[in-house]
């Protein structure tokens, strides 16, 4: 008999909060198979309060529960059977992540987990980025997110090393990274890539989606370090308004877009990866996997 279930999974950001609702196809005696039903995607930018003020202000934090209560009416029409809601980097560096968590469940209903970077990239790991990964080649995984860049490295289709920096594209726009931090990164990707070869870079994010939708690629092929490099140029020398009009770019994406490409831009260089393959994945998804695989746990067990 055919099995076909509703998850939901809500990414709470640094720069954008997004609510994925996943079907969940299980032919009997087949792979799962796993489509998005709807993306919802609200550009709060929680990192904009708490990188500069260290907290959430009463604005964003009425933002939020008016978000999460129509995420849970939303969860409620599409009859969604199971969800889970992940707060990221501005979350857990704000003083009152945990207060705003704890008020939005007894307001909402909707259970927020505040988590680390380390599990975060464990959560990502679990999409199909496994698909991507030969045993042959050697990948640097870069999530680039709004508070904080992820980063796994991949050899012999196993990870190798990961590690978390507070280096994001809302950080970065408010002058939050010290210039140790950007060392700190390079030393680690240099470090970690040096005794390898044939290393190619893998990204996610939304930046990156955007510049690899603008490019015309066929998904699968990736895009090349002379490529980022020409297209970077080309977004520092239009103003933010030319950026919004001329590349039919939403306000919230045309000033991140910047700092994101000199991210993506700085691991290729330090890793010697000379092309980006971009993935439609991220952390909204992995939530999805993750919980399913849980599921699929429990039941052996």
């Amino acid at each position: 008999m055919l099995s076909i279930k509703k998850y939901a999974a809500i990414d709470i950001g640094s720069n954008a909060v997004r609510l994925l609702i996943a079907t969940i196809t299980e032919p009997q005696e087949q792979a799962p198979i796993f489509k998005k039903t709807s993306l919802v995607r609200v550009p709060i930018r929680l990192g904009e309060d708490v990188f500069l003020k260290g907290k959430v202000s009463e604005s964003n934090k009425k933002r939020m529960r008016d978000t999460m209560q129509a995420f849970a009416l939303l969860m409620k029409s599409h009859k969604v059977l199971k969800y889970k809601a992940c707060a990221t980097s501005a979350m857990r560096d704000a003083e009152n992540g945990q207060e705003l968590a704890q008020n939005i469940k007894a307001e909402t209903g909707i259970d927020i987990e505040i988590i680390d970077g380390e599990h975060e990239a464990a959560m990502i790991a679990t999409t199909d980025l496994r698909n991507l990964i030969q045993n042959d080649k050697n990948y640097l995984y870069v999530d680039v997110g709004g508070g904080s860049t992820e980063l796994s490295f991949f050899t012999e289709g196993e990870k190798l090393a990961s590690k978390s920096f507070k280096i994001g594209t809302v950080r970065l726009l408010n002058d939050r990274v010290e210039e140790s931090l950007w060392n700190e990164m390079k030393l680690w990707i240099q470090n970690v890539t040096k005794r390898y070869t044939k290393i190619s870079l893998i990204g996610s994010g939304g930046n990156i989606n955007n510049i690899f939708k603008s490019s015309g690629k066929k998904i699968g092929k990736p895009l090349s370090y002379f490529y980022l490099s020409s297209y970077y140029q080309m977004l520092t020398s239009l103003t933010y308004e030319e950026r919004i009009v001329k590349l039919n770019q939403n306000a919230d994406r045309a000033d991140v877009i910047i700092p994101a490409t000199k991210i993506y831009l700085s691991t290729m260089k330090w890793s010697r990866a000379r092309k980006v393959y971009v993935p439609k994945i991220g952390l909204a998804d992995g939530i999805i996997k993750y919980m399913y695989n849980e599921e699929q746990q429990q039941t052996i067990f």
